[in-house]
């Protein structure tokens, strides 16, 4: 590859998906500070009930949808909807999220120790405000990891196949368990999220919550990465499928565990999660 493809690069070098990296880098910090600044610091969500945890999560998860209808990217200019880069990215997301959410909060629950105690509406035993929020701050997560992978491997371009292939799963692995650290520590100070045991939660469950992302980070990255040597960009449809083929894969992983490894409390860990 020559001129402004060669070298180490952070961002896309598709304009459509370069700009939703961009935008979605934008907005987070809108909710981190919202949350981890506001929210949880003065105990805010002490006068939440159900609508006030209904808007919250609404204010998490709408704007990475309909901000991009009024802030357009030129490159989307006289595009299908479905073929901008930021629907796609959004389709992927809000699959994943839904999945680990209707599905894997229930791991969660018997194989870890965890607990939501706050009054909220619910769907399958979950808050549905951590459905929106979940999709939040999961466009954040794979916009980093997309941003962090990318910059290993232009970097490691010239290298042998062996090392950039190694470099980029001990990236994968390092980033997927700091995410999945991060969240669980920060996620700490409201007290309506519980655990039987803390300290194994933060290190042996943040490993468990890791799997999400060890699948989830290097899949969300092919997507419209590498259009040339593919052939075309993907299509709104083959996201969605891609995205339940990543749910389908972490659910494999995170059931092996629990025959495996088995719950890190004592008494857990036993039968289906969702049964």
């Amino acid at each position: 590859m020559a001129g402004k493809n060669e070298g180490a690069r952070w961002l896309a070098l598709d304009p459509s998906k370069r700009w939703t990296e961009v935008f979605f880098l934008a907005y987070s910090p809108f909710w981190i500070i919202w949350a981890l600044v506001l929210l949880v610091p003065f105990q805010l969500f002490e006068y939440c009930g159900n609508y006030g945890y209904m808007l919250i999560g609404i204010s998490c998860a709408a704007p990475t949808f309909i901000l991009p209808l009024f802030i357009r990217c030129k490159a989307d200019q006289g595009k299908p909807m479905w073929q901008r880069f930021w629907v796609k990215a959004n389709i992927w997301i809000a699959i994943f999220s839904f999945i680990g959410n209707y599905f894997w909060t229930h791991y969660f629950y018997k194989v870890l120790g965890a607990s939501y105690t706050f009054v909220s509406w619910r769907l399958n035993d979950v808050p549905i405000t951590l459905y929106l929020m979940t999709h939040g701050y999961f466009c954040f997560y794979h916009v980093v990891s997309n941003v962090l992978l990318r910059r290993v491997q232009t970097g490691l371009a010239k290298s042998s196949w062996l090392v950039r292939r190694t470099a980029m799963g001990l990236v994968v692995f390092a980033l997927s368990y700091a995410t999945a650290f991060m969240e669980t520590l920060t996620i700490a100070h409201f007290p309506y999220y519980t655990f039987v045991d803390r300290e194994k939660m933060y290190t042996v469950g943040s490993l468990f919550y890791a799997i999400y992302f060890f699948v989830s980070f290097p899949m969300f990255y092919r997507m419209d990465e590498y259009p040339q040597k593919r052939g075309s960009k993907w299509t709104s449809s083959e996201a969605a499928l891609d995205s339940l083929a990543a749910g389908m894969l972490v659910t494999i992983l995170l059931d092996l565990w629990r025959i495996g490894v088995g719950g890190i409390v004592d008494g857990k860990g036993a039968g289906l999660p969702w049964m």
